[in-house]
């Protein structure tokens, strides 16, 4: 026994903690109900009497040991704590940090993706400092175009031209650039334009931009790929409608609505009683664009589209004001906790 009780009194001394929690599961294991030293004292009941006396002022010699030790490293922990950590009751129930959920910025713009990734998309990204040449000239914008103006178009120097993109079809130019067809990319990334901020504008937003090129794509393949989309997206029930437009990159373009998803196509505010809502811009890429990026036009034809991302959560979220988007509102966002 005065063997056990000397094992004990080095473990005491040796005794180094790394944490505080360590002192008191050394406080327990030893003096503990069933800890190191009830054990001992179980024990003596058994010793003669003769060995009482010695073994007695040995227990007690461990026990004040135990005891001293313990003292000495809870000082030396309260040393080492701040003003605030010392007062800390640690015994309190902690409290659970709130737990977040995506922007819904982010919330669609995956769907988005997840929708094309189906049809055989894969994601394409590049940088949002971009030149002239991926921005502008690969994509048939002339000199003259106004979209090259300093009123749209944030310069960062002139002379070479490097810019913030006006849209992520530049990443359209550097896949076509990189890439033998087929193609078929999705574009996603943020976007710059020299806008005054208001409830429908702003200098920031986010772009998803989509490229498909391979041997006899037509203009019917444009339009199934964006019914289906479109039905993905705003539900079953949804139309679509493509109306005659320009753009520098594509030729034919078109413009496409999709059917109300808030008052069912009869007509509302939001729709301008129309019951049409426009999302998107889309055509086939222009013959220019595919020789620019080396890519033969008499081979190969395709079609691109465009759409952005805050204008397609507004609808699909009832939002008024594009604003919200960038403001970090928690109570705007923690509408959007529960959502897929």
């Amino acid at each position: 026994m005065i063997h056990k009780i000397e094992a004990l009194l080095q473990q005491v001394e040796a005794f180094k903690p790394q944490a505080a929690a360590e002192i008191e599961e050394f406080r327990v294991r030893m003096l503990g109900r069933k800890g190191e030293l009830n054990i001992v004292l179980e024990e003596f009941k058994k010793v003669a009497p003769e060995m009482k006396r010695e073994l007695g002022q040995r227990i007690n010699n461990l026990k004040n040991a135990i005891n001293e030790r313990i003292a000495t490293l809870r000082e030396e922990v309260e040393q080492q704590q701040t003003p605030e950590e010392s007062q800390r009751d640690m015994t309190r129930p902690g409290t659970a940090d709130a737990i977040g959920s995506r922007h819904p910025i982010s919330l669609v713009k995956n769907e988005i993706v997840e929708i094309f990734s189906r049809l055989g998309y894969t994601v394409a990204e590049g940088p949002e400092i971009e030149d002239d040449w991926h921005v502008f000239s690969a994509l048939n914008f002339p000199p003259e175009h106004p979209a090259r103006d300093m009123q749209d178009t944030f310069f960062i120097q002139k002379n070479p031209d490097l810019l913030l993109r006006t849209h992520t079809s530049s990443i359209q130019v550097r896949t076509m650039e990189h890439q033998k067809p087929p193609i078929r990319v999705i574009c996603p990334g943020r976007v710059f334009r020299n806008e005054a901020i208001s409830y429908r504008a702003h200098c920031i937003f986010h772009q998803i931009e989509g490229l498909y090129i391979d041997e006899n794509v037509s203009f019917a393949d444009l339009k199934q790929s964006i019914l289906y989309f479109a039905k993905e997206l705003f539900g079953e029930k949804a139309q679509i409608r493509l109306r005659p437009s320009y753009f520098p990159f594509t030729e034919p373009s078109a413009e496409v609505d999709v059917s109300c998803n808030l008052c069912g196509g009869k007509g509302c505010n939001v729709c301008k009683h129309t019951g049409w809502l426009e999302i998107m811009g889309c055509g086939m890429v222009d013959p220019n664009v595919l020789e620019a990026s080396g890519i033969d036009s008499k081979k190969y034809s395709g079609f691109a589209f465009g759409m952005g991302v805050e204008r397609i959560a507004m609808l699909k979220f009832g939002v008024k004001d594009l604003r919200l988007y960038f403001e970090n509102d928690v109570r705007f966002l923690r509408q959007f906790d529960s959502v897929f």
